[in-house]
């Protein structure tokens, strides 16, 4: 009975773990490694294990980092069912297939620089069709249900609250007469965050996966956040200019949307021109409307409230490419909320090639930002930057809101380890080596916890518990 950490361990993207119980094989997520070039060319590796081996994904949420890379395992050989909480299902739907999208089009781009140098052409780590064909093997679960996946291995899903549908893994492992229970957090949000509910509480574990994205620091208090939204629309209504905001599809955007309406009157948001220039966005916002059931109290009577007239009435959702187009030629008055939520791609870049040399106009980054990318490079401070060959001048003013984060923070994480009854052993992952280093040291000095960091192929043994 052992699990092994192959995604996600030291860095932030690429989860994936693998579960070996009852002479069964699972994994708890498969995502796409995701940074610069040289990260992201790692996914065309093989996996670390024979796809064919494996019996069954258990998926904690639908972001890509988690997701991205199922279609891929598929196509390698993997034959199993993939399960998930239903609001995920519906979100990968759209995810893995714009993934699929996109890896046809980089592809395509490669190949074109392959051709006129003589070389062969390379293949797209997968194809929209893949992404489509993958969805076959999916099976939706709810929140609270036990559910006997594979002989010796229950597992249970609870509410996250990172992303609609996102889940708190939890495994029930049988082998020889021997029992453990294995809780994976998945991505945790923060309590108290818009929309969805706080993360679920959890009493028993033998290990604990934790995820520390933001272990090793506090994001802004609710009030906070408020001011600076607000200050920043002050700012640029002023000066005249344009606001862009990189967001990710899922979850973010709708945050930003809930936000926008529940301040409507308070922020002056009906002077703005409000911009949803994402077609994915634009589809994952459909599914937020049709699980509102999963809302927290406070968005479920905001919904109520207007669900027979549109939540922002200045709300233009910019689906075609010429509809995004139009929006270069907006010098002021436009709230531009656009993917990719780290600018490594998608229509933000158009628009940051458009908006981010003029010195009244503002970037808000209101997610994380992971090394390697371009949201990262401006996040640190970037005087310039390179858009397609070209170099250009940043004199936009750039604001990191860190209160918005769908993760929690370092109270947060602490908050719900606290929620175990005794004090379980923790391996965290998916965190940067300073983040996680931090929440190591707090957690060991605080809660007196046994807590290692994961590392890429590091195998703990969950019988004897080696390494503890």
């Amino acid at each position: 009975m052992e699990i092994h950490f192959h995604g996600a361990a030291g860095e932030v993207t690429g989860s994936c773990h693998l579960v070996e119980a009852a002479g069964r094989r699972i994994l708890l997520d498969c995502g796409l490694i995701q940074g610069d070039r040289r990260d992201e060319e790692r996914n065309r590796a093989p996996f670390p294990f024979d796809p064919k081996s494996i019996d069954a994904v258990v998926l904690s949420h639908a972001h890509i980092d988690h997701s991205g890379r199922i279609p891929l395992l598929i196509r390698s050989g993997f034959a199993g069912p993939v399960y998930t909480h239903h609001a995920s299902k519906d979100l990968c739907r759209i995810m893995l297939k714009d993934s699929g999208y996109l890896a046809e089009r980089d592809a395509e781009w490669e190949n074109r620089k392959r051709q006129r140098k003589g070389l062969k052409p390379v293949q797209p780590l997968y194809t929209m069709q893949d992404a489509v064909d993958s969805m076959k093997r999916f099976r939706g679960l709810p929140y609270g249900k036990r559910k006997t996946i594979l002989p010796g291995i229950t597992v249970r899903l609870s509410d996250a609250g990172h992303i609609l549908g996102s889940s708190i893994v939890e495994l029930w492992l049988e082998e020889g007469g021997a029992r453990r229970k294995l809780v994976f957090s998945g991505d945790l949000g923060q309590a108290g965050a818009p929309i969805l509910c706080d993360p679920a509480a959890i009493a028993e574990a033998d290990l604990v996966l934790m995820e520390s994205t933001y272990g090793d620091r506090l994001h802004r208090g609710r009030a906070e956040t408020a001011a600076e939204i607000e200050e920043v629309i002050a700012q640029t209504r002023g000066a005249k200019g344009n606001i862009l905001i990189p967001a990710f599809a899922v979850g973010r955007t709708q945050d930003i949307l809930y936000h926008f309406a529940r301040n409507y009157d308070a922020w002056g948001i009906g002077g703005w021109r409000i911009f949803l220039d994402s077609p994915m966005a634009i589809q994952a916002t459909e599914v937020y409307l049709r699980h509102s059931d999963l809302y927290d109290r406070e968005a479920a009577a905001l919904w109520a409230k207007n669900s027979h007239s549109p939540l922002l009435p200045n709300l233009t959702l910019s689906r075609t490419g010429r509809q995004s187009m139009q929006l270069n030629r907006v010098r002021s008055g436009a709230i531009i909320i656009a993917g990719s939520g780290m600018c490594n791609g998608g229509r933000i870049r158009h628009h940051l090639k458009h908006n981010i040399w003029r010195d009244n106009c503002h970037v808000v980054f209101v997610g994380f930002q992971a090394r390697g990318t371009l949201g990262r490079a401006l996040v640190d401070g970037a005087k310039h930057i390179r858009l397609w060959g070209e170099t250009i001048k940043v004199e936009a003013r750039i604001h990191t809101i860190g209160g918005l984060s769908a993760h929690a923070d370092q109270a947060g994480l602490l908050d719900w380890y606290g929620k175990f009854q005794a004090r379980p052993p923790v391996m965290l992952v998916h965190g940067e080596p300073q983040a996680s280093e931090g929440l190591l040291a707090v957690l060991g000095r605080t809660a007196n916890a046994p807590v290692r960091i994961a590392g890429p192929g590091q195998r703990v043994d969950l019988i004897g518990m080696s390494g503890f």
